[in-house]
């Protein structure tokens, strides 16, 4: 069965669950949340919300949980992707399209990144639209640009 617990953040209330001690799932306030997961706070959720609040920190900039987000092979795909972004750098749809040897899959990876279960830990947040701006993220925009700010304020 999987877990779920709350915790406060820099960034707003967000909840992390997991099953079987992997990390399946980041939640922010605004998305649909599992109907279907037992509140509780295992050693997994402490750890992966301690790395989270370091990361908001500015102490942490890779994570080092076991993950198991669930997705299509080609979601999977982008979702490694999104792990070779360096801290406080970006990358387009398109440029992450390109690397999977997929140049004109751009809306699919975007799709996936929308998708995504785990943002900031697989993080999303670093990927932008082919003239760098800001597209959807699903935690909203704001947070979005909170967590590319923070990275830019800390990678120096």
């Amino acid at each position: 069965m999987k877990k779920v617990y709350y915790y406060q953040t820099k960034i707003g209330k967000i909840g992390i669950a997991e099953e079987h001690s992997f990390i399946t799932n980041v939640y922010f306030m605004n998305m649909k949340q599992p109907l279907d997961a037992k509140q509780y706070e295992s050693v997994a959720l402490k750890e992966a919300f301690v790395q989270i609040s370091e990361y908001l920190d500015g102490k942490r900039k890779v994570f080092d949980l076991p993950l198991n987000p669930k997705g299509t092979d080609f979601q999977q795909t982008v979702w490694s992707e999104l792990l070779g972004i360096p801290y406080g750098e970006t990358k387009t749809y398109k440029e992450i399209a390109e690397s999977l040897g997929a140049p004109k899959s751009s809306r699919a990876v975007g799709s996936a990144c929308n998708k995504n279960p785990i943002p900031i830990i697989l993080p999303c947040h670093r990927v932008l639209s082919s003239d760098n701006k800001l597209t959807g993220y699903v935690g909203g925009l704001e947070i979005k640009q909170k967590l590319l700010d923070l990275e830019k304020s800390f990678n120096k």
